[in-house]
């Protein structure tokens, strides 16, 4: 139950995560379009005021500003700016009189005759102090964030380029003023002509999202499929130590049997006949303690040998001094527990006095070299042999699936990039294997 409610938040968080970060990912993309539209538009807009201010009267303009009023001069001039205004689609195209370094005053408003509204000459303007003194102090181009008119209720951006005379004396300003909606409507074509990129957005971040989940989960299958082979290769390995410990226990029990009935028969001299005998195989039992630095290849082997001694086998051993650490334990365990346990399986099939094995761990120049040598039948069919359940033994009543070891083997050496070969006769076959490492 606390399983199921933990899958069902974390499914719940991850909706609640995807949803933000698309959110954030289109809204992030919207706030860059629209500021893009307005940053192209102010642009257009102050090439415009520079065009308008090139072709002005300037000559008449003059006129009109040495007495400012509603005559012949202001009404040509208003008639041009009203015409630019509606070719542009601006909110207002005006001449701007800066003469000081605070405020603006509008002179002459591009607006038709008899329009709704009537704009006074000089009426001071809402250009921001700061765009005024880049004109009055500079002579430059200005482009103003959004303006409020809290009068007419309008929000709108403004821009302005110098007017100059024939001896580049700055006489003037042409003022463009650009509706917000204006904006906001070029900014929602954008948009609509870009919803496939918003769009493209989203999914990355879906797919960014469910990749690295993918990832995750695919992570954890891994950690997992490691850690079940791992039990299974070692689980084994216990058993078969168990088991011979088992054995070991009783053999003791024999051997104990049958010294308490020579000396209760007398025979002192058979005991110690006996005893002598025992002490040998005490000596190869305590020989087994091996001086190997890899502590999981250590364990492997003294299992195997003992199990290999339980069984009247011969086992030699010789490892040279390397930590064998270029390789996983895992895969090294698997590697030779598997072509230790053909080795065992093979020799049993011979007298007790002709059951021999050799193994031979060895690190040489780069790569290590891994030699298991066994008394035992042929192998026929050595192209077979690594197939997933292909097997040389017999069917036995336990139902032991069969053909599992070689193919594990052939696929950790493919897994390094390695080689396996394998040599057999009539008396003896040779697994050598070959894992290279930087």
């Amino acid at each position: 139950m606390k399983s199921s409610k933990k899958v069902k938040l974390i499914l719940v968080l991850s909706i609640v995560l995807l949803l933000l970060f698309i959110s954030i990912s289109i809204y992030t993309s919207y706030i860059r379009i629209k500021s893009t539209v307005e940053e192209s538009i102010a642009n257009q807009s102050v090439d415009a005021a520079k065009s308008i201010a090139a072709s002005f009267d300037v000559e008449t303009y003059k006129q009109f500003l040495q007495k400012p009023e509603k005559n012949e001069q202001y009404w040509e001039l208003r008639e041009y700016l009203n015409d630019a205004r509606e070719k542009l689609g601006a909110h207002y195209v005006y001449t701007l009189k800066v003469d000081n370094p605070k405020l603006s005053r509008a002179m002459i408003m591009g607006m038709p005759k008899n329009g709704p509204i009537e704009y006074p000459i000089g009426i001071v303007c809402t250009v921001p102090e700061k765009q005024v003194k880049i004109a009055y102090y500079e002579g430059k181009t200005y482009v103003t964030g959004q303006i409020e008119d809290h009068q007419l209720g309008v929000n709108y951006i403004s821009v302005g380029a110098p007017i100059k005379d024939e001896t580049g004396k700055i006489i003037g300003y042409i003022g463009i003023d650009i509706g917000i909606d204006q904006l906001n409507a070029i900014s929602a074509k954008v948009l609509e002509n870009n919803i496939f990129i918003l769009l493209f957005s989203g999914i990355f971040v879906v797919i960014i999202i469910a990749t690295f989940f993918f990832m995750q989960h695919w992570y954890r299958k891994e950690i997992q499929k490691e850690v079940e082979e791992t039990e299974d290769t070692y689980q084994a390995e216990i058993k078969t130590l168990i088991a011979s410990v088992s054995s070991l226990r009783h053999d003791f029990a024999n051997h104990v049997q049958v010294l308490h009935g020579l000396l209760l028969l007398d025979k002192s001299q058979q005991a110690l006949e006996y005893l002598s005998t025992l002490s040998k195989e005490i000596h190869n039992i305590q020989s087994i303690n091996l001086n190997i630095k890899h502590p999981g290849l250590s364990v492997l082997l003294q299992t195997k040998k003992l199990s290999a001694q339980n069984q009247q086998i011969d086992m030699c051993i010789s490892v040279s001094d390397d930590s064998f650490d270029q390789i996983k334990t895992t895969d090294l365990i698997k590697l030779l527990s598997n072509l230790l346990d053909n080795a065992i399986d093979a020799s049993k099939e011979l007298p007790e006095d002709q059951r021999k094995i050799s193994i031979h761990c060895q690190a040489c120049g780069s790569q290590y070299i891994f030699k298991i040598t066994n008394t035992g039948p042929k192998i026929l069919n050595k192209d077979k042999i690594f197939k997933q359940g292909y097997s040389t033994k017999r069917e036995e009543n336990d139902k032991k699936i069969r053909g599992q070891g070689l193919f594990i083997v052939k696929d950790i050496v493919d897994k390094y990039n390695g080689k396996v070969k394998i040599s057999s006769n009539e008396t003896e076959t040779s697994f050598f294997v070959e894992i290279p490492f930087k």
